[in-house]
């Protein structure tokens, strides 16, 4: 059995959207491919694993040379490997792990590097963060990004990348929906789903744009799962004016239970609404709901989401003055279309072959 060594900004567990795609690589490659997974990361102890998958500590594996890892799958989350984005030390380990080790390097660009405004640290510290995911990139045999604009914008950085695209898959598995768990869903039952950030910034927003929504497929009842148990969170849940089930920490297995029941999704991912859509394509929250078949809805008007030329239904938002949404007879024909665009290009199975191919494993 070959070995592939993981590195991932912390031991994956729980409802995490890096550590919830490394785990569906890492069981996905060992049932398919026979390749076992060992996870790096700065942050472990000896006790730890992950989901039966043995966890190492990435800087002691410098210090054992005779570890032999048939290749290396890097997960580059610049902020989750040092608190500012600039991960020095993760570069220096990665130069010494090519000199110990033949295999090859492939690299998951989840960040490549951020920007602010000149009061936040992510202004100053941009050309930092940009030089770093350069020599990352040219140190890796191959790349994958999640969207059109990771791709061109990391070909502009390192222009001799080899780069695949592939959307994050769902953290909550693919169900096999029929026809009829699609259509007979309640088109007033909804979804707010994501960590701990993502659910209340999407709370608030939903707050703000509930009385737009149309009365057809108006929310009567309101789930919102995942993250942390947060106290504001609560609070904004308190005097809604909709029936709410508020489960954080909730298993992988019940909140997708949850979301086949649900018909629509809100999403309030984006920082700036001048990001281009496409970007949320690096949630596997936003998996998740597509191939649960719940319609993902977002708070302001956006781009559209394709790739290779295949777009994905919508998006489809509430603004304060304008409401683009599917109606309760439409939303069973769209829900479908989206499981099906998930299907093609965000699977998991699309993923792991792509990874496969490119690792030169054999089935």
């Amino acid at each position: 059995m070959s070995t592939l060594l993981q590195i991932v900004p912390r031991v994956p567990g729980g409802i995490d959207g890096v550590g919830d795609y490394a785990l569906t690589i890492a069981t996905r490659l060992r049932d398919k491919f026979g390749c076992d997974t060992v996870f790096a990361t700065f942050k472990n102890s000896s006790a730890e694993n992950a989901a039966g998958f043995e966890v190492s500590s990435l800087e002691g594996l410098l210090d054992d040379a005779s570890r032999k890892y048939d290749h290396t799958l890097l997960h580059y989350v610049n902020y989750g490997f040092q608190k500012r984005g600039i991960p020095f030390r993760l570069l220096s380990i990665l130069r010494a792990l090519r000199q110990q080790h033949r295999g090859r390097l492939l690299t998951i660009f989840h960040e490549l590097y951020a920007s602010g405004p000149p009061w936040t640290s992510a202004f100053w510290l941009r050309p930092l963060q940009v030089h770093l995911a350069k020599s990352v990139g040219r140190l890796s045999d191959a790349c994958i990004v999640s969207s059109d604009n990771f791709r061109s914008e990391l070909k502009r950085m390192v222009p001799n990348a080899k780069i695949e695209l592939h959307p994050v898959p769902s953290g909550l598995g693919e169900p096999s929906l029929s026809p009829n768990q699609i259509v007979d869903r309640d088109p007033h039952q909804w979804a707010i789903f994501g960590g701990t950030a993502l659910v209340e910034r999407s709370l608030r927003s939903f707050r703000q744009l509930l009385p737009r929504i149309p009365d057809s497929i108006a929310p009567r009842r309101l789930f919102v799962l995942g993250g942390v148990d947060n106290p504001v969170t609560r609070a904004l849940l308190v005097d809604l004016m909709v029936d709410s089930d508020y489960r954080p920490r909730i298993a992988a297995a019940d909140a997708s239970e949850i979301l086949k029941t649900c018909s629509f999704g809100w999403f309030n991912y984006f920082h700036r609404p001048d990001v281009e859509t496409s970007v949320v394509l690096k949630s596997s929250a936003f998996a998740a709901v597509c191939a649960h078949g719940v319609i993902p809805v977002f708070p302001h008007r956006g781009s559209v989401i394709s790739v290779e030329g295949d777009r994905l239904p919508g998006p489809f938002f509430v603004e304060p003055d304008y409401v683009e949404i599917p109606d309760g007879q439409g939303r069973a024909r769209i829900a479908a279309d989206i499981c099906d665009w998930y299907q093609r290009h965000a699977s998991s199975e699309h993923l792991v072959q792509g990874i496969a191919r490119t690792l030169g494993l054999g089935a």
